[in-house]
């Protein structure tokens, strides 16, 4: 049934924002480096790798600069619109076509890099590959704004990814795989859209039940 959803959601919104987007398409042309889209290797489901879509909003080299395929605070490689780009999250727009693909959903758990993937233990890489990763999902709402979390935690990079956000993000998706359904699909879409609207907004904990808990992000 989501599928089926993917489908008509995805096309109907390629559609309708299309139009909308051209004027972002002509400044990323004008702007930066002089390119639209960045697509980079993601892993799916049954760990099969796939090309994500993005609104550039960093420099081409950016993963082989700095932090590599972490972007921090105020990061120096993010183009001059891509802040505003990111913030709103427009840059995701361009995964409508991975869902129309079939390469990912509108909900699930957000597609890790290799490197990041390979974080997980077995049993948690297990869980996550069964399912089609999502445009948005739990854990992309509770880190909606992971830049800020990293500098807050103010741990080493690796510690910090080792030892608190992937291990929280494994919870989280575990949650997911455990509960989901066709209306806790809806139900964190609307979510999504709220906390894009009012990003400090803690709904999720009202809305959701059980969620998994960490003391250090829930301090932040």
């Amino acid at each position: 049934m989501t599928r089926i959803l993917d489908i008509i959601f995805s096309l109907i919104l390629i559609i309708l924002i299309f139009p909308f987007m051209l004027p972002i398409v002509i400044i990323l042309l004008l702007t930066g480096e002089h390119f639209v889209f960045y697509r980079q290797i993601r892993i799916g489901k049954n760990a099969k790798e796939f090309g994500l879509y993005k609104f550039a909003t960093m420099l081409k080299n950016s993963p082989n600069m700095g932090t590599g395929d972490i972007t921090m605070k105020n990061d120096p490689r993010v183009l001059p619109i891509g802040g505003f780009l990111r913030k709103t999250k427009i840059n995701e727009i361009p995964q409508l076509l991975n869902i129309l693909f079939g390469q990912m959903s509108f909900v699930g758990p957000r597609p890790m890099t290799p490197r990041n993937f390979n974080i997980y233990t077995l049993e948690e890489q297990n869980i996550i590959k069964k399912m089609r990763p999502g445009l948005t999902g739990i854990g992309s709402i509770i880190f909606r704004d992971e830049e800020t979390i990293l500098e807050k935690l103010n741990m080493p990079l690796e510690e910090c990814l080792k030892n608190v956000i992937m291990p929280y993000k494994a919870e989280l998706e575990k949650w997911y795989y455990n509960n989901m359904n066709t209306y806790l699909y809806f139900k964190i879409i609307i979510a999504t859209a709220w906390v894009v609207i009012f990003p400090t907004s803690s709904i999720y904990n009202k809305w959701f039940k059980n969620l998994p808990q960490n003391e250090l992000i829930e301090k932040i």
